[in-house]
């Protein structure tokens, strides 16, 4: 995890962003960039050391990259939840070069951007209508 905090760090990060995404990240105290390992499973038998977890993993690359971006998205959604928790906003993004990003912050991994700080309530669009509990199905 990488947290940008500096403009110059930001500035890194400015060519790969869309159009509407630029001046709230080039404004966010902090960016967060979450990256997950698409090899975590080399550390399971360090991590999950009862069961050969590793051997779930390697030599099915489709399976580990599945497994790494759903365990990846769920760590996010609790950084967010913990930084909304301490009274901070967190507006996670899409709208930016991911192959752009992930070559200038990680090479060698996926990554997910996050930008924190304090919003401005009159700019937050109101909650958008819900599904019925029964339209779900």
């Amino acid at each position: 995890m990488l947290f940008l905090r500096s403009q110059e760090a930001k500035e890194r990060l400015r060519p790969a962003l869309a159009a509407g995404n630029l001046a709230k990240t080039m404004a966010a105290p902090v960016v967060a960039i979450a990256a997950y390992d698409l090899e975590f499973y080399q550390r399971l038998p360090v991590l999950f050391p009862h069961a050969d977890a590793r051997s779930w993993f390697a030599g099915d690359s489709a399976f580990a990259e599945r497994t790494a971006f759903q365990s990846g998205t769920l760590q996010v959604a609790y950084l967010i939840l913990a930084l909304r928790a301490v009274g901070l906003d967190a507006g996670p993004m899409t709208g930016f070069d991911n192959a752009r990003v992930d070559a200038e912050f990680f090479p060698d991994g996926k990554i997910f951007l996050i930008n924190i700080g304090y919003g401005d309530d009159a700019k937050l669009f109101p909650r958008s209508p819900r599904l019925a509990f029964d339209e779900m199905l």
